[in-house]
Parts: structure tokens; sequence; C-alpha cells
């Protein structure tokens, strides 16, 4: 059988300048990937990637830990979803980058701190009742992942193996796609989606087989190289 392996990107740099731009963390492990993966004999004769700085930079790590280079193609439907304008049209006071930051950082824990109003705001978005307020509705972000799994469902009748990195919100949607189904209610789809996407961890592995019958979700988020060291698990 055929598998598409998709690859959440490293850590970014939560709270810098440049969000996009992977951490030191984000590199090591990206390599630390590679290298596991080399191990277990995956060889892609395919590559696939976001428009994103993050996915550039993984994609770049993971070769370097395969020790192999493969063709490389750049596919936007991967690409994360507009978080900061969901955040910001949730909480406009957000669009101050200082003033968020110093509201953040008068919690004990700014990143959970932030995980709650994460996830308030993407409730809100995937919720259906608010889409003229933003660039991208969530049905919009839905269709165009179906889109790239449909592309990367017919690329893999020409290569058994196929890397994409991708972030955390196109592979939940992905997987919450092949669960629940392509004509799941709306609710039931946006309620497996957050579910998923709130455990995604960085480089974290989900791989999905192309069989007779189509594709099918095998594993979710599995990240057993990273578990190893605790230092290389995060979620950012």
């Amino acid at each position: 059988m055929a598998r598409l392996l998709l690859v959440r990107h490293g850590q970014a740099s939560f709270g810098a300048d440049d969000y996009d731009a992977l951490s030191a963390l984000g590199h090591e492990q990206a390599r630390t990937l590679g290298r596991v993966l080399a191990a277990r004999g995956v060889r892609p004769t395919l590559v696939l990637r976001g428009t994103m700085r993050r996915h550039q930079e993984t994609l770049a790590g993971l070769l370097d830990g395969l020790g192999a280079p493969a063709p490389a193609e750049v596919d936007a439907g991967w690409d994360e979803f507009d978080f900061q304008h969901v955040v910001e049209i949730h909480r406009p006071l957000y669009r101050d980058r200082a003033a968020m930051m110093a509201e953040l950082h008068v919690r004990e824990r700014p990143e959970q701190a932030f995980q709650e109003v994460f996830d308030a705001a993407t409730a809100r978005w995937s919720s259906g009742a608010h889409d003229a307020e933003y660039a991208e509705s969530f049905g919009s972000f839905r269709a165009r992942v179906a889109i790239s799994l449909r592309s990367a469902r017919d690329r893999l009748r020409e290569h058994r193996d196929i890397v994409a990195v991708s972030s955390g919100g196109p592979i939940a949607m992905a997987s919450a796609l092949l669960t629940a189904g392509p004509d799941a209610p709306a609710a039931t789809l946006a309620t497996l989606w957050a579910a998923l996407n709130r455990v995604s961890v960085n480089t974290g592995v989900t791989k999905i087989i192309s069989g007779r019958s189509g594709l099918s979700l095998s594993t979710f988020n599995e990240h057993t190289h990273v578990e190893r060291e605790p230092r290389l698990l995060t979620y950012r």
C-alpha cells in the first residue's frame, strides 16, 4: 500500500517577532524525525509542503536527517489557517502584540492562557455563525484541505511514500475528514477537528494509507521520536 505521512512542523518561535521561524529546538526536532524515519526504512520519492517558513525549515531538517534528497512540491492547501486573524476577531486587543504579551504574562502560565483564548476563538470561527467576519471561513478551510488531500491521493498512484509537511490545523482537518467522512454534519466535524488539533505535537506524524477503497487514517500524531527525550516534546 502507498503511504502519505503528514508531518506537523517543528516548534515555531512563540512570542518572537517572527513566529513562523523555527526555534533551535524546532530544527532539532525536524532532524531527529528524519533520522528516525531513515532508521525505519522510509524513503519518500516525493515531498510536499505548505508555503510557510516553518514548513520549509522543517522539511529541510527532515531531509537532512533522512540523508537522502527527494523532489519537493509546494501546495498552499497545506498551509495553516490564519489563527492570528481568528484570535484577533475574537479578542481585538490582540491586534497589538505588546498588549497581547502584557496580558498573557500576567498569568502564571502564558502559553496556557493563550490556549484558552485560542480555543474560544476557534470555536467561534468553526461554528459557522460568523463566517462573514473572517477572511477564510471554517468551511472554506475544510474545502481547501479536502482538495489537497485528494491531490495527494492522486500522487500516491505514482509514489509509494509521500511525506507532506504541514501544520496542526490542516492535519487535524484531513484526519477528521477521513474519520467522520466528507458528508459528516458541520458541527460534528468541527468538534472532532478541535479535539485533534488541540493535541497535535510538533513533528508528530499522521499516517494515511491509500488502498483500493481510497484513503484511510492509519495513525494520528505519532510522536515516539520526541517522547524519548522530554525536552523535545512540544505543542507550539
